[in-house]
């Protein structure tokens, strides 16, 4: 059983050895898929705890000051730790809190005497080198599973080009990972010694963490699985039928609005595929939103995994490189300083729309989104600026920033990441993808979007 376990393409082996009951627990760290439910990590240390005949533990380690955090980050993450803690006891499973700094982890296993443990997989950058530092000091075995996307990564081994290239990857193994999950309860319930110290499982737990506070919670959005679960299936309800064609209209609201949660892994992907696929919608709508989920979704997650400059403009094409090279010294009639940026004071009423949107409610329209990154490549001094800026905007504001989704969008739009040249060459651009005021006006009723968002 442990060993169909850890063969598992999901899992990845970061500490080898043979779990030992007799020491205690199998302890699960809870980082990037913070959810009680539909959660291939979680039901993987629960299946290891089963079989070695032990108790499950989660941790989660709040990290003060997590690079490119701040507060309506930590707000939305620890909005969802009741419906966490609660779902886990229905499992069987214990739930530690903690705030414990750099080595919480290898100390949390040795004051337990954990037996295993089982983390997430997450491919940013500094969540690698957390992972790489724990399996190097912790002194049991230590696997992590890919939590975080449907079909595993490993498995499409290597950068993709484009949308064309992943999707046939990705279909041809979808139908052995779109499955319905049997989570099961753990046989043995952890009960929590008395010296095992956790913080409340509420958002009183950040109260005293040292963390970046400029920014605060988002208007309309409150964070947590229950609250994601709610999300889609209003979605699924009231906007699914339909959502091909409107998608692209952000006047209209007529996307899922699930990234935040899914960032957060208080949804996972596979959750919400099976609920669109089972959906009482058109095929044209379903097939739509199962484009963007899984395919677009795991292209941005493969790009992460395996290009090492994802958030910097050298991770981009090489044709979009020269071509943005050869435009380098080119005139710009408008230059904004950050300030102007971040405050949504251009001379373009969309764009400051779609900045008082990101700023005010932690969530752009992807389309607009698009647009917003163009615009500062138009607007800045150098196309590594310009990439910095958006990068930097994105994560400050956005409840889904930080991800690959964001990376991706951002390298698409100023590095013709996963795209194609587009000729003819123009001043700045080069053989980018264009986007202007008026070309994007006509593809929605972009007054109503500005109006709406200057009156809310």
């Amino acid at each position: 059983m442990l060993d169909r376990l850890s063969s598992d393409p999901r899992v990845t082996v970061r500490r080898p050895g043979t779990p030992e009951a007799a020491r205690g627990p199998v302890v699960y760290w809870m980082q990037r898929a913070a959810r009680p439910d539909d959660n291939p990590a979680l039901d993987t240390a629960v299946g290891a705890a089963n079989e070695l005949g032990t108790a499950v533990v989660a941790i989660f380690n709040l990290v003060a000051g997590y690079p490119r955090a701040n507060f309506r980050h930590y707000q939305f993450l620890a909005e969802g730790f009741p419906d966490i803690a609660a779902g886990l006891k229905r499992r069987k499973v214990g739930f530690v809190l903690r705030a414990d700094g750099d080595a919480a982890i290898e100390r949390f296993s040795e004051e337990v005497g954990a037996s295993l443990l089982v983390g997430d997989e997450n491919p940013l950058r500094d969540a690698a080198r957390w992972r790489e530092r724990v399996a190097a000091s912790v002194r049991v075995p230590f696997w992590t599973v890919d939590a975080d996307v449907i079909v595993p990564s490993r498995l499409l081994e290597k950068e993709q080009y484009a949308a064309r290239t992943i999707r046939p990857r990705l279909m041809r193994q979808l139908e052995w990972y779109l499955v319905v999950p049997w989570p099961q309860r753990a046989k043995v319930a952890w009960v929590r010694p008395a010296g095992v110290a956790t913080l409340p499982p509420d958002p009183s737990a950040l109260q005293g963490l040292p963390m970046d506070r400029s920014v605060g919670p988002a208007e309309g959005w409150r964070g947590g699985p229950a609250a994601g679960r709610r999300a889609l299936r209003r979605f699924v309800r009231d906007r699914l039928a339909g959502y091909d064609g409107r998608r692209n209209e952000p006047e209209k609201d007529g996307t899922s609005r699930l990234s935040p949660y899914l960032h957060f892994g208080h949804l996972g992907p596979r959750e919400v595929a099976l609920a669109v696929r089972e959906a009482d919608a058109p095929i044209e709508d379903r097939h739509a939103l199962l484009e963007q989920l899984v395919v677009r979704r795991e292209l941005a997650v493969n790009f992460v995994r395996f290009n090492p400059s994802y958030d910097r403009l050298e991770g981009c094409e090489k044709w979009a490189l020269r071509s943005l090279d050869r435009h380098r010294g080119d005139p710009r009639e408008t230059q904004y300083p950050l300030e102007a940026l971040e405050a949504g004071v251009t001379h373009d009423p969309l764009w400051n729309a779609g900045q008082r949107q990101m700023v005010r409610t932690g969530w752009m329209h992807n389309y607009v989104r698009m647009y917003w990154a163009k615009k500062i490549l138009e607007w800045t001094a150098s196309p590594e600026q310009a990439f910095d800026t958006a990068v930097m905007l994105n994560d400050r504001y956005q409840l889904d920033g930080r991800d690959p989704n964001g990376y991706a969008g951002i390298a698409w739009s100023i590095g013709g990441k996963h795209d194609r040249p587009w000729p003819p060459e123009r001043p700045i651009f080069g053989l980018i993808r264009y986007m202007s005021f008026a070309s994007t006006s006509r593809k929605f009723d972009s007054r109503e979007y500005i109006r709406r968002m200057s009156r809310t």
